[in-house]
C-alpha cells in the first residue's frame, strides 16, 4: 500500500505482481508496495534512490550518477552474489535474461515516468523463477488507454536540464503512446556529470473479450563515473566531498526492448501470450582495480511469457509456461601494464585481453498458483514453479590464467579462464498462503516461499587465482511472513513480519575464489500506514526495522572475517520515511519529506560504522492555469552533510557522499 496515491479512499486497489493477473489488493495474501502516479509526479524523482523510500524494507543506494545498488528485505548487496538477486520488471516482462544481471540495471528502465510501480518483498521466484530472490520491482507504464498527455521540462544546478513528454490518442477501442525524456546533468563532484535519454512507445486495440498489443522500449547512458571518496567521515569536509579520485572513470550503457501481446478475458477464464526481444550493451572502465581495465558486455535475449486463469477445484487456477533464450557476451581488456602497485600485484594483472567468451541460455519453466476460498472469511493460496536454466559456454581466449599470448605471469595471473563447458540447474519453488478477513476491506495472512537464484555467468566463468572450476549451487532462500493490511475510515496500513533463511549464498573467499557455502538470516517488521488527517491533510510513514547476520564462520581474506552471529555489512537495523502532504486553500500543495537511515556496519566483523543520518525534503507545486503548473524541489533542506553509501574495505573508510541542499524547478503542462 505504500505510497499508493489515493490509498485511503480507493475501495479496491489492484496489483498485477502479486498473481500475474489484476487482483484486487485487498484479497491478496501477500506484501504489495505500491508507489502511484501521484507519487512518481510528485518526487519527480533524478535517480531511482528517491522514489524507493516509499516502500518499507527496501533502500535503493545513489553511487555515482545514474548508478545504484539495492537492498530488498536484505543488505544492500555488492560483489559476488549481489547481481540477480532481485527481480526487475517492466510491465510483467523482466528487463534482463536469467543469467545476465547487472547491479546497476535500474538505469534501464523509465521509473521516473512509470503510472506505478509495485514491489514485492521477499521470494517471488513460485511465480517468476531465478532472480526473484529477495524482490520483486515491477514497473509499469503508461498505456493508449490510461496515459496523460504532458511536457515538463525541469532544471537545477550544476546544469541540470530535463525534458519529458507523453503524447497519445485513445478512442475508447484503440490506440498509442509514446512517452519519453531526456536528461544532462554536468555533475555536482569533479569530472562526472551524464546525458540520458529513455523512450516507451505502446499500441493496444480491443475488441470484445480480446486485446492485442505491442511495445517498445529504449534507454542511452553516457556517464562520466566517480569513486568512493577515502578516509574516516570524509564526507563531512567539503573539499573532499566534490572531489573525484578516478576523473578518467566512464560507464556507458543502452539497451532496446520489444514485445507483443495478445489477451483473451471473458471474466472466467483468461489466456495471454506475450513473446517478446531483448538487447542490452555496456561499456566502463574497471577504476576500481589496479590497472583499470575496460570491460564490455552485452546479451541478446528472446522469450515467450504465456499466462492463462481458468476455473477449477471451486477456485482459480493461474498457470503458464515461461521460455527464453540468450546470447550474451564478455570482454575485459587492459590497455597498459599495472602501475603504481607493488610488484606482487601489478605482475598478476597483465596488459591485453583477460577474458573474451560468449555464453549461451535457455530457460524453460512451468508455473501454477492456485487460490479458493475456505470459508466465507478464509482463502487458500498453493503455487509452483518448476525451473531449468541452462549455460553453453564458449571461451573465445586460451584457457588458463595466462596472458593472452600465452605468456606466464610471474606467480601466476590472476585472470582465469575456463574451458568451454555446459551447465545447467533445476529449481523448484513452492509457495503456500492462507488468507483471513476479520473486517471488510482488511485481509490477515500467513504465507511461506521459497525463492532462489541461478548463478549468473560472471559468477561461472569470470574466474581468478587459479580456479578451473566454478562449483556453485542456486541460491536458495526460505521465507515466512505473517501480514496485516487494511482500510478504515482515513486509515489505510500495512503491517508485515518476516524471518528468511538464505543459503548457498554466493562470494569471493580468501583465496579469490566463487564460493556457494555461505548462509544468512534476516528477520524484520515493516509498516506502512497512510492517514488522512483532513481533506487537505495526509500523513504517511513507511518503516523498517529488521536485522540481516551472518550464519557462518568464514575468513575471506584483505582482513575481512565472518563471524556468525555479526550483522551483515551495509544492513541498517532502522530505515523509513515519513511525509507530511498540504494542500492549501490557495491550491499550493507542499509535502515535508523525513528520511531516516540508522546506523550499520561497513565491514563483516563488524569493526566500522556508519552512525546513519536523517534528511529533509520539501516539494512544492501550484498550478497557474487548468493545464499549466511550477513546481519546486529542495533536496536536503537541511544542509546535512551524508554519506549516500558507507563501505570499509582494504583498511581505509570510503564513502559515496550526499549531495548539498539543491533546489530544483520543473514547469510544466499536463493534458485534462
Amino acid at each position: 500500500m505504500a505510497g499508493a496515491a489515493g490509498a485511503t479512499t480507493e475501495l479496491e486497489p489492484v496489483t498485477v505482481t502479486a498473481t500475474r493477473s489484476p487482483a484486487p489488493l485487498v484479497a491478496t495474501p501477500g506484501n504489495v508496495g505500491l508507489i502511484g502516479e501521484q507519487a512518481v509526479e510528485t518526487v519527480a524523482p533524478g535517480h531511482a534512490s528517491e522514489l524507493f523510500w516509499r516502500v518499507p524494507g527496501t533502500w535503493v543506494t545513489l553511487n555515482s550518477g545514474q548508478e545504484s545498488l539495492v537492498g530488498i528485505r536484505s543488505p544492500v548487496l555488492s560483489g559476488a552474489g549481489a547481481c540477480g538477486a532481485f527481480l526487475f520488471l517492466e510491465d510483467g516482462l523482466p528487463s534482463r535474461p536469467a543469467g545476465f544481471c547487472n547491479v546497476n540495471q535500474l538505469f534501464e528502465l523509465n521509473l521516473e515516468q512509470a503510472r506505478a510501480i509495485e514491489v514485492v518483498r521477499g521470494p517471488g521466484s513460485a511465480l517468476y523463477g531465478s532472480n526473484a530472490l529477495h524482490g520483486t520491482v515491477n514497473v509499469l507504464m503508461p498505456t493508449p488507454a490510461d496515459g496523460r498527455d504532458h511536457a515538463l521540462f525541469d532544471t537545477g544546478p550544476s546544469s541540470y536540464l530535463r525534458g519529458r513528454f507523453s503524447a497519445g490518442r485513445w478512442d475508447g477501442v484503440s490506440g498509442y503512446r509514446v512517452t519519453g525524456q531526456a536528461a544532462h546533468d554536468g555533475g555536482w563532484r569533479d569530472d562526472t556529470g551524464y546525458h540520458q535519454a529513455k523512450v516507451n512507445a505502446a499500441w493496444l486495440a480491443r475488441s470484445g473479450t480480446e486485446e492485442r498489443e505491442a511495445a517498445l522500449a529504449a534507454t542511452t547512458l553516457s556517464q562520466e563515473t566517480a569513486g568512493f571518496i577515502t578516509g574516516f567521515e570524509a564526507y563531512r569536509d567539503a573539499r573532499r566531498r566534490r572531489g573525484n579520485q578516478n576523473p578518467e572513470a566512464f560507464r556507458d550503457a543502452d539497451s532496446f526492448r520489444a514485445s507483443l501481446g495478445w489477451r483473451r478475458d471473458d471474466g472466467v477464464r483468461r489466456l495471454e501470450l506475450r513473446p517478446y526481444l531483448r538487447a542490452s550493451r555496456m561499456q566502463f572502465l574497471q577504476h576500481f582495480l589496479p590497472g583499470q581495465p575496460l570491460e564490455e558486455n552485452g546479451q541478446f535475449s528472446a522469450g515467450l511469457q504465456s499466462t492463462a486463469r481458468t476455473a477449477a477445484g471451486g477456485g482459480k487456477l493461474h498457470y503458464g509456461l515461461d521460455l527464453e533464450v540468450a546470447e550474451g557476451y564478455m570482454e575485459q581488456f587492459q590497455a597498459n601494464e599495472t602501475g603504481g602497485v607493488p610488484p606482487p600485484v601489478a605482475d598478476i594483472r597483465p596488459a591485453g585481453f583477460h577474458y573474451d567468451y560468449i555464453v549461451r541460455a535457455h530457460s524453460v519453466a512451468p508455473w501454477l498458483h492456485w487460490e479458493r476460498p475456505l470459508a466465507a472469511d478464509w482463502s487458500l493460496g498453493l503455487g509452483l514453479r518448476a525451473e531449468r536454466l541452462g549455460y553453453r559456454y564458449d571461451n573465445r581466449m586460451l584457457a588458463g590464467n595466462t596472458r593472452d599470448d600465452g605468456g606466464e605471469c610471474p606467480g601466476g595471473c590472476l585472470y582465469t579462464r575456463p574451458e568451454d563447458r555446459s551447465d545447467h540447474f533445476d529449481n523448484l519453488a513452492p509457495k503456500l498462503s492462507l488468507g483471513w478477513r476479520p473486517a471488510p476491506r482488511q485481509l490477515a495472512w500467513v504465507a511461506a516461499r521459497r525463492g532462489f537464484r541461478a548463478p549468473q555467468a560472471t559468477e561461472l566463468y569470470r574466474l581468478q587465482s587459479g580456479q578451473s572450476v566454478a562449483d556453485l549451487d542456486s541460491e536458495l532462500i526460505v521465507s515466512l511472513e505473517l501480514g496485516w493490511r487494511g482500510l478504515a475510515g482515513p486509515l489505510g496500513w500495512e503491517l508485515a513480519a518476516y524471518h528468511m533463511d538464505k543459503r548457498n549464498y554466493i562470494f569471493r573467499d580468501g583465496d579469490g575464489f566463487n564460493v556457494a557455502d555461505g548462509r544468512t538470516r534476516h528477520v524484520g517488521l515493516e509498516l506502512s500506514l497512510q492517514w488522512q488527517i483532513t481533506p487537505k491533510i495526509r500523513l504517511e510513514t513507511d518503516q523498517a526495522f529488521a536485522r540481516h547476520t551472518w550464519r557462518f564462520d568464514r575468513d575471506i581474506g584483505r582482513g575481512e572475517v565472518i563471524v556468525s552471529g555479526n550483522d551483515t555489512d551495509s544492513a541498517p537495523r532502522r530505515f523509513g520515511s515519513t511525509r507530511l502532504a498540504w494542500d492549501s486553500p490557495g491550491q499550493l500543495r507542499a509535502e515535508l519529506e523525513w528520511i531516516s537511515m540508522g546506523p550499520y556496519w561497513l565491514n563483516a566483523a563488524n569493526t566500522a560504522r556508519y552512525e546513519g543520518h536523517e534528511l529533509l525534503h520539501l516539494r512544492l507545486s501550484r498550478p497557474l492555469t487548468d493545464s499549466l503548473h511550477i513546481a519546486a524541489r529542495i533536496h536536503n533542506l537541511a544542509d546535512v552533510n551524508y554519506a549516500e553509501r558507507a563501505d570499509f574495505a582494504f583498511g581505509e573508510y570510503r564513502y559515496f557522499p550526499g549531495r548539498d541542499r539543491s533546489l530544483f524547478v520543473e514547469f510544466g503542462w499536463r493534458g485534462l
